[in-house]
């Protein structure tokens, strides 16, 4: 159980950080990752990760070696090697005649103090309020004056710390002043959070060589499971590969939409169900309601037939070869590839080895959003081919796009494409009937109390769902929820 985390203010109420983990269970996994894509196969940082971790490009270079060799020892360890440890209390204070806030970490004993620290300090969702620049001072810093950047992209700030004995409790007292005047009130909003509504989470992280003693339970190894990175790291995967949306309120509740009856998923599901799913094409929702830090995932296991086995490694790598190919077509980033081939290696999912039923279970979380992702861009290169269409008569009855945004999900994706049918119904009708011709018929001869034949679906595809709560993972299968055929009614 993580420790809590206060922040006591003098301007403002009291902040738990421990509420920021609950609500974000891949916090230190995407933390973590993010240092891993730091820097480039010749060590050095690379320049995309410098306002993500608040660096500044134009001062400050003493910190840089230490964060990159931090960098490169999750890339060479293969994200693990790492320590992380938790402040039992953060204390912020200021002094109404002074520009700096004085930020007090108290921290418990380790011997991980023996290692180099580096500080972190976590914001739930990246800074948007212009850009600030601010200076850390402190004897427990090295170099006792550091200098962070943040701006738009910022969602870590990371200052590098002295080693020292562990075996006593220690107070890393820590000045923060920014390095414009009258910026105050800005910087209160960095640490407390108040309009840019960003919450601050700090810990600290040591990178352990091999053969380092590590405490029992400490280690990121034994704080995620493979199954919870795993979820993390599809999480990721969906963030870079699908388009991203505004999120426009309302937002749709899921559980507000007509659902069939929940299927149970796990060893005892049956196999025809299970074929049903996996030679389905409909997208996937990947909702987690319970899924948080203080609750977190048990992982689901399958038992597949080897047939039906043989299937699911087949449709794999077919999704698997399409989504390359639309990284080669440039309509997806090639950091793509990097996390797809990460998602393979957690799930564990070998052809040289029977899979075991966690494994199997990844092997088909993946399958979905793979068919989720291709039919996503499917759908778009046909919805492109028909508004590129040649027509003499205007817009004539088709499918649109049109995008809702869902409620806030823990995985994703966060909004689902739903189509729409759009355009006239003029003679010639497109994919009409004869109630419709007769209508059209109507309307030609001048008969305004009818109404005209409209443009509807015809089709729909459903939506799937797959939940996981206290009792278990499912499937919630949406019906007639996103069109896919139009015509004139």
């Amino acid at each position: 159980m993580l420790p809590l985390v206060l922040f006591w203010s003098s301007f403002g109420p009291a902040v738990t950080a421990s509420t920021v983990l609950q609500d974000a269970p891949c916090f230190v996994d995407d933390m973590v990752a993010a240092l891993h894509d730091a820097t480039g196969n010749d060590g050095e940082l690379v320049n995309s990760s410098l306002t993500l971790l608040g660096i500044c490009r134009e001062s400050d270079y003493s910190s840089r070696p230490i964060l990159s060799e931090l960098s490169v020892g999750i890339r060479r360890n293969n994200r693990r090697g790492v320590e992380v440890l938790y402040p039992a209390a953060v204390l912020i204070s200021e002094e109404d005649d002074q520009e700096n806030i004085m930020v007090t970490f108290d921290l418990p004993q380790s011997p991980l103090f023996k290692l180099k620290p580096v500080l972190v300090l976590a914001f739930k969702s990246p800074l948007t309020d212009g850009e600030l620049g601010v200076t850390f001072s402190s004897q427990f810093l090295q170099p006792n004056t550091q200098s962070a950047c943040i701006s738009g992209g910022t969602m870590y700030i990371l200052l590098t710390g002295r080693s020292s004995e562990g075996n006593v409790d220690q107070k890393w007292k820590v000045s923060v002043q920014a390095k414009s005047p009258n910026m105050k009130e800005n910087l209160k909003d960095v640490l407390i959070g108040g309009k840019s509504g960003s919450n601050m989470t700090p810990l600290l992280l040591f990178s352990v060589d091999t053969g380092t003693d590590r405490r029992p339970g400490s280690s990121l190894a034994s704080l995620q499971t493979s199954s919870l990175s795993f979820l993390c790291e599809l999480r990721r995967f969906l963030d870079a590969v699908l388009p991203q949306h505004r999120t426009e309120p309302p937002l749709l509740r899921l559980d507000s939409l007509q659902s069939l009856p929940p299927l149970a998923l796990g060893l005892s599901t049956s196999e025809t169900l299970l074929v049903e799913i996996i030679n389905s094409t409909a997208p996937t929702i990947f909702s987690f309601t319970s899924w948080s830090s203080s609750q977190p995932v048990h992982p689901g296991q399958l038992a597949l037939s080897p047939n039906l086995l043989e299937e699911l490694r087949q449709r794999l790598e077919k999704n698997e070869e399409q989504i390359k190919e639309m990284i080669r077509q440039g309509m997806l980033p090639n950091r793509a590839s990097e996390k797809l081939d990460r998602l393979k290696e957690l799930s564990a999912f070998q052809r040289q080895e029977p899979a075991a039923g966690e494994s199997q279970y990844c092997a088909f979380l993946l399958l979905k959003a793979l068919q989720t992702v291709t039919r996503t861009y499917n759908m778009q290169k046909k919805l492109r081919a028909t508004r590129a269409g040649p027509s003499t008569r205007g817009p004539i009855c088709g499918l649109g796009s049109l995008t809702v945004s869902l409620e806030r999900l823990l995985l994703g994706p966060q909004s689902a494409d739903l189509n729409n049918c759009r355009g006239s119904c003029t003679f010639p009708l497109t994919n009409s009937n004869n109630h419709a011709v007769l209508l059209s018929y109507h309307i030609e001869r001048g008969d305004m109390n009818e109404r005209g034949p409209c443009c509807v679906p015809l089709a729909y595809d459903p939506l799937e769902v797959i939940d996981w709560n206290n009792e278990g993972s499912f499937l919630s299968i949406k019906p007639d929820m996103i069109a896919k055929e139009c015509g004139c009614r």
